[in-house]
């Protein structure tokens, strides 16, 4: 009996060791994660608890945390079993910010003005349905069977897609959404939200406002070398600085999203491990970076807010469009974007269209091209802020197209050879992305 209850305290022993220097760490992150996913899933969309924890933070470690959601108060409180406190708290037009102890309340914040543009013209131009278009050369057959094997039959949680909308020459032929989720539903789209940010410089680039060829205006390195690295650099994810993104960890990605108070600073401090235009590395910490210097554009913190908005949103009518704040107010570029399935239909067609909306130009046609062209060292499959087909990641689907892709499999995807634009929201990456897009395309005849 004795050494049996020596070796049980050993074991016990380095079970406790193991918890406190590989789990307790990340309670942090899990509390985090779960406190700014529930607050955001309820205050955007109206989610109830229930359903958030059942579908959004149905994730590995994630389930484990205990949340209480303050409908007056409008903040969300999570902890993992008693330990490690975090909130997150919502504002009107800025979203749901993670906070720490030290964030005041109740200090007055801005917020962005929104100039909702509402038009008697049908989708996409306008609110109104649109009017019944049948094409010939569609196998609507096809396609309705496409667009449905994307969903779990009853029971299942397999393939766990939350909506697909299909937009052929500016109609939606298909659309389909699973339980609880409507058109009005309005979906985070995670890193998609990196797509959106680059777009901001491409409106500024058109304005005159900014040239992304020349270097980066960080203070931080203009005493070493790394005041070579250019606005274009970041843009194309390839300024050779050090960072990690993998988010079953803690890692540079995880630590900035749920711990950081000003976002746009995590990439400022890491030392070259490469190349600028040499080393192509996925960091969300250098979009928020891009997210800063877009803030220094701008003469207030209103200006830059506005922008946002005023310069893209609401100019083509994704009303539903909402990209939430870091402690400090800096927009969450790389990851915090939401809307709904038909209004990121929108952002997709308005690449389609290189940047024309309705006769107006947003940003300038060589924009298109220039997010959808390879950057160096890439392999073909990114360019400025965008993924890419070029180099055939997607083996039965068209190289020429190109898309915004996030966290749990969101997609927005632009094809320019078809005059299509297709749209996948869901909770699981585990899915046929190339059957899907293959499917549609394979349902047009050219």
């Amino acid at each position: 009996m004795k050494k049996f209850l020596k070796i049980f305290g050993v074991l016990l022993l380095i079970l406790l060791v193991y918890l406190r220097l590989a789990i307790y760490p990340q309670l942090d992150l899990i509390s985090g994660f779960s406190a700014k996913s529930v607050a955001s899933g309820h205050f955007i969309d109206g989610r109830s608890l229930e359903i958030i924890q059942k579908n959004d933070n149905d994730i590995d470690k994630i389930d484990w945390a205990t949340n209480t959601i303050d409908d007056s108060g409008k903040f969300v409180t999570s902890n993992v079993h008693g330990l490690k406190d975090r909130k997150a708290i919502y504002r009107e037009g800025l979203g749901v910010t993670l906070i720490n102890n030290d964030f005041d309340t109740t200090k007055p914040y801005e917020f962005p003005k929104r100039n909702f543009i509402k038009t008697d013209l049908p989708f996409p131009y306008g609110d109104k349905e649109q009017n019944d278009t049948v094409f010939a050369n569609i196998d609507y057959a096809k396609l309705n069977a496409a667009v449905a094997n994307a969903f779990d039959k009853k029971g299942e949680k397999n393939k766990r897609t939350r909506s697909v909308i299909v937009i052929y020459k500016d109609k939606i032929i298909a659309e389909k959404y699973a339980n609880g989720i409507d058109k009005n539903s309005k979906i985070l789209g995670w890193s998609m939200t990196k797509s959106i940010t680059a777009t901001y410089f491409g409106i500024l680039q058109k304005q005159g406002k900014i040239d992304i060829m020349k270097p980066a205006p960080i203070d931080e390195w203009q005493n070493d070398e790394r005041k070579k690295i250019t606005i274009n650099d970041l843009l194309h994810m390839n300024s050779g600085l050090e960072w990690e993104e993998k988010y079953d960890k803690i890692c540079d990605a995880t630590k900035m999203l749920f711990i950081e108070e000003d976002m746009t600073k995590s990439q400022i401090n890491k030392p070259f491990v490469g190349k600028p235009n040499n080393s192509w590395n996925y960091s969300s910490g250098t979009t928020n970076l891009l997210s800063g210097i877009l803030r220094k554009q701008f003469k207030t913190h209103q200006e830059y807010l506005d922008f946002w908005y005023n310069s893209l949103f609401d100019k083509i009518g994704m009303n539903s469009a909402l990209v939430e704040v870091d402690m400090a107010g800096n927009f969450v570029g790389s990851s915090y974007g939401w809307a709904t399935t038909r209004d990121w239909g929108k952002f997709g067609l308005l690449y389609l269209h290189k940047g024309n909306w309705n006769g107006e130009q947003i940003f300038d046609e060589s924009w298109a091209k220039y997010v959808a062209t390879p950057t160096n060292t890439s392999n073909g499959k990114y360019g400025g802020q965008f993924w890419l087909n070029a180099g055939g990641r997607f083996p039965n689907a068209p190289k020429d197209m190109y898309y915004a892709s996030g966290y749990q499999g969101q997609m927005v995807v632009i094809f320019p050879s078809h005059d299509l634009v297709i749209v996948r929201m869901g909770l699981s990456e585990e899915f046929d992305f190339n059957g899907l897009l293959s499917g549609v395309v394979g349902s047009i005849r050219n």
